[in-house]
């Protein structure tokens, strides 16, 4: 068998879009909501302090345009093959129908990094700000239950990984009340999140509105600081800084694990995914640098920032209504994240390469019931345990890597399928190479997925000669587990390959 065989046909694909059983209910903006819902998270409210603290400084807003730049390219990918191929499982799906099956897989256990991992990180955050919040209300949560088991030493967890006596209750319960909420279908919970989402969006402009008059421009300068080390500020930080916040943009392409419950997938799916990531884009540029501007970056290493930018300026109504909407918010992003996660994991299982529980419908809800229940159960107990840090790097390398792919996808189906009718396509055209086609907005996404990729896996190299092998080792036992997952199950139930041996 050939590393590229056992692919599924357009046919094979369509004729799954019309066959699966889930509810189409969802508009172009109830799709930009979930896109909005699941970008304007983690990376706003947790990660931009620490990408600031460790790696870019002020800078850490030219991180966030160079990572939404590379997104754009990928978005429009996005757009053309989710018009093309109308169907859930997301890059998944795209992968299945140019790489073939075991890359798909790949793609597949990728996206559980991108989705499922990715919220364990928003669930932290979530854990931090709502012990913020309960303090004005002197409650007092145990440090010992709302800090992950593994958490790093000082200075980053590349320079080592502690023990902790500490589990991340609160952050595990709020994953199990999110999946809980998926089980009563998606409409409902699209209306939810599109008002949470509402609010979020309010707040977060009302941040920047007030606190822009409170800028401290000694705070900006300088805007780069000077290396001190591999990776560590300077233009080399602005990068690795832009890798770290990377997975912060996922929330676009979240809008295309719904298309098999868009209204009308072909039109709504493009403009939600390309209205999605413009929007949050403007939100995470506006924030980041009013947030560095007023608080020195180096007091940044936090998992609530914008918290303490409040306590900078001194306005306490200002300080309730920004960590309620925090923490309302990231309920409606960890919404989103194992929303798109269980209906990716449906798609593997109507497949044959995950177990049939995760595709068994709920008869009266018409969700995927069990699958979201054990993803939910499964990303708790990651939450109570993994630090932050670690986990944004594993999704953000899992997300590129997956981006990577879907852009390769448009050139291998622009090639494999020239005539194919594309409601959208790409723009600025291409190029001929020996006959095949290449896009120059898909060669530049693969380009700048890689540039992504890079910082991450160097860092990892550091820490390894910093004695912390923790990082590598995860990464390595991921990849491991998922290896063994195809050729141990994946392949032998696959429904493809069955086909495949038994034509009739």
């Amino acid at each position: 068998m050939t590393l590229f065989s056992k692919r599924k046909s357009l046919e094979q694909i369509t004729f799954d879009a019309k066959n699966h059983g889930l509810k189409r209910c969802l508009g172009p903006w109830r799709l930009t909501m979930i896109g909005v819902g699941s970008t304007v998270g983690a990376g706003i409210f947790v990660m931009t302090g620490t990408a600031a603290a460790n790696f870019a400084g002020p800078a850490v807003v030219l991180s966030f345009i160079i990572a939404a730049i590379a997104c754009l390219f990928t978005a429009l990918s996005y757009g053309e093959l989710s018009s093309t191929i109308p169907v859930a499982g997301s890059a998944y799906s795209y992968a299945y129908t140019s790489l073939g099956e075991k890359f798909a897989w790949a793609v597949g256990w990728l996206l559980l990094l991108e989705y499922g991992i990715s919220a364990v990180s928003v669930a932290s955050g979530f854990s931090s700000y709502g012990v913020s919040l309960l303090q004005n209300f002197h409650i007092d949560i145990p440090s010992y239950l709302h800090n992950p088991t593994f958490q790093p030493s000082l200075g980053g967890y590349g320079k080592g990984i502690i023990i902790a006596h500490s589990i991340d209750l609160i952050g595990a319960v709020s994953v199990l009340i999110a999946s809980t909420a998926l089980l009563f279908g998606v409409s409902e919970s699209a209306t939810v999140n599109a008002v949470i989402v509402t609010v979020k969006i309010g707040v977060l402009i009302l941040f920047v509105a007030i606190c822009i008059f409170y800028i401290q421009p000694a705070n900006l300068t300088p805007f780069i600081p000077p290396s001190t080390g591999p990776m560590n500020f300077g233009l080399a930080g602005v990068f690795r800084a832009a890798s770290t916040i990377f997975f912060a943009y996922i929330g676009f392409e979240a809008v295309s694990t719904a298309a098999s419950e868009a209204k009308n997938p072909q039109r709504d799916i493009p403009f939600g995914i390309i209205a999605s990531l413009v929007i949050s884009t403007l939100i995470y540029i506006g924030v980041a640098f009013v947030l560095v501007g007023i608080v020195p970056y180096q007091k940044l290493n936090v998992s609530d920032p914008l918290a303490i930018a409040i306590d900078f300026i001194h306005i306490p109504s200002l300080a309730w209504i920004l960590k309620i909407s925090a923490v309302v918010g990231l309920c409606s992003v960890m919404l989103v994240l194992l929303y798109g996660q269980t209906r990716i994991f449906f798609i593997m299982a109507k497949d044959g390469l995950l177990p049939p529980a995760f595709c068994k419908l709920h008869p009266k809800y018409k969700t995927p019931w069990l699958g979201t229940l054990i993803l939910g159960i499964c990303v708790a107990i990651a939450t109570a345990f993994l630090p932050i840090d670690i986990v944004s790097d594993l999704v953000s390398l899992g997300t590129a890597l997956a981006f990577a792919i879907v852009c390769f996808t448009v050139i291998w189906q622009r090639n494999a399928h020239p005539d194919i009718h594309r409601p959208f396509k790409v723009p600025f055209g291409g190029f001929t190479l020996k006959n095949i086609w290449i896009g120059y907005v898909p060669l530049l996404g693969i380009i700048c997925c890689s540039a992504m990729i890079i910082p991450l896996l160097i860092d990892m190299i550091y820490s390894i000669f910093n004695h912390n092998p923790v990082p590598i080792i995860l990464l390595i036992s991921y990849s491991v587990v998922g290896f063994l997952g195809y050729y141990c199950y994946g392949r032998k139930h696959s429904l493809l390959g069955k086909d495949i041996n038994n034509p009739s």
